[in-house]
């Protein structure tokens, strides 16, 4: 396919760039579309399939031949996860209650329509076939990213659009997706443009850069031409962490001001785990601790059950109450409610992302943390509400607060959930891999705060990544987990 836009200004002004939009994608070329978040990446892919009204200029698709064509484009963007995945009936904690989980389909009823040989050659492709079985809402993050990929590919579109595809995938994940866009480029002429927030997911078979930054589209470059020229890469990417870091109730980022005042010598204490699904063992025989104070790096593939594991700490899973399980020193079922142990929690994770779906302002989804619920379920005071806004700020997230969260881009909504996890500065933090879809500047920012917070004394850490290179320098231990291989 061939794309060209020329002189596009769109009808209504919360859609337009600052100039007017002129770009040709030839047949056979692949690109990157790169920029911080915000930038209005998601935007231009918008208007390059034809989606936004325009005041002036057009969008056209050509066929190989020079004929203009209608549709032939599929897109996969992650914000909207949620409905693509036949889960929009579902809640937050659904996945982890056997009986209301079984209410999901399985996911090989959402590959119904396509020829079996297609889904047979595509679930080798990408190595989704142990996938076929399970229910959707029990997938990990990053087995229904590679399931969603997958079933887009399977449409056999002319080009696939696809956003931050490889994050939340492990490193044998992201090199086979790497081999399967390029494997299809040449096999079946699949043309591939992806919207990415970070350099390192550049592949190498891609022909073509669009770097775009506060709404204005800039020069295309080659891929060679955008890694040999640092002030563009780091033009995009500026790192606004100029001050000292100084939080919310405490004196200064030194840690002199400590947030924890509880009497405990444990934060978690996990004897002898196990959790089962539908007769297989997620977790089996599994054993931790975690002392007050210490960092801690929970590693693993895709699937090997991290999530699972910190649904049991967070108070999520009813199968905590089935395990030995201690935190803060007192064994869970002893009498405390889920909100005692979640109000001393910070957390987030891919699934209260692909849940939080209110069409609320971001102020208030920050405040929600206060509250651990999805939407703001009470009500906040000002100092509250003034407690979240210096957080913002913190976070350079400020400009975001009255802003629909579900308006925002998928990394804009990553980083008010972080700023979430943090609002009620609790003693323990879990952080399930909560970079993703940040640009490099926002990276550098959030990690360096996590850091300073975590260098109280009384703070505790459990983070989850697929990138050795993101562990804070705070992070001390590591526990790595394994896919289990038991079924009944």
């Amino acid at each position: 396919m061939e794309i060209t836009v020329e002189n596009a200004v769109a009808r209504f002004p919360e859609f337009r760039f600052r100039e007017p939009v002129s770009w040709t994608m030839q047949h056979g070329e692949n690109w990157a579309v790169i920029g911080p978040n915000g930038a209005g990446k998601t935007l231009f892919t918008e208007l390059i399939q034809g989606s936004i009204a325009l005041k002036e200029g057009q969008v056209r698709h050509f066929d190989e031949h020079g004929h203009e064509v209608s549709g032939g484009i599929r897109t996969l963007v992650f914000r909207d996860i949620y409905s693509m995945s036949g889960i929009r009936s579902m809640y937050y904690q659904q996945k982890w209650n056997s009986q209301d989980a079984a209410e999901s389909p399985l996911a090989s009823s959402l590959l119904d329509g396509f020829p079996e040989e297609r889904k047979r050659e595509y679930s080798a492709l990408f190595g989704i076939d142990g996938l076929l079985d399970k229910r959707v809402i029990s997938l990990s993050s990053g087995e229904l990213r590679k399931f969603l990929i997958t079933r887009a590919l399977m449409s056999e579109p002319s080009v696939i659009i696809l956003d931050n595809p490889f994050i939340g995938l492990d490193e044998a994940s992201r090199h086979s997706l790497d081999s399967m866009l390029s494997v299809l480029g040449d096999r079946k002429g699949l043309q591939t443009i992806l919207v990415l927030s970070q350099t390192r997911d550049i592949p190498l078979w891609t022909d073509k850069m669009l770097p775009v930054c506060d709404r204005k589209v800039l020069p295309p470059v080659t891929r060679e031409e955008f890694f040999s020229n640092q002030d563009l890469v780091s033009g995009l990417f500026t790192d606004r962490n100029t001050g000292p870091i100084v939080f919310p109730g405490r004196a200064s980022s030194s840690g002199t001001s400590s947030v924890c005042k509880g009497d405990y010598e444990y934060v978690l204490r996990m004897k002898s785990v196990k959790v089962r699904y539908g007769g297989r063992d997620i977790i089996r025989d599994e054993n931790w601790e975690v002392r007050k104070g210490e960092c801690w790096a929970l590693l693993g593939e895709n699937g090997s059950g991290k999530s699972t594991l910190l649904s049991l700490v967070c108070g999520d899973n009813p199968q905590a109450y089935a395990n030995d399980i201690t935190l803060f020193d007192r064994k869970r079922g002893s009498g405390e409610s889920i909100w005692d142990i979640k109000k001393r929690i910070g957390y987030l994770s891919p699934d209260i992302h692909t849940y939080y779906l209110e069409d609320i302002p971001c102020i208030k989804v920050v405040a929600s943390g206060f509250f651990d619920s999805i939407g703001l379920s009470g009500e906040c005071s000002a100092g509250e509400y003034e407690t979240v806004m210096q957080w913002m700020r913190l976070f350079h997230a400020e400009h975001l607060a009255e802003r629909s969260f579900v308006r925002i881009s998928y990394g804009e909504q990553r980083l008010v959930l972080l700023v979430r996890a943090f609002v009620k500065s609790p003693e323990l933090m879990v952080l399930d891999e909560p970079l993703h879809g940040l640009d490099a500047g926002k990276k550098r920012l959030a990690t360096a705060i996590i850091r300073e917070y975590c260098s109280d004394p009384g703070i505790s850490l459990i983070y989850v990544t697929h990138y050795m290179d993101e562990i804070p320098e705070c992070v001390t231990e590591f526990k790595f987990m394994k896919r289990s291989p038991y079924r009944i």
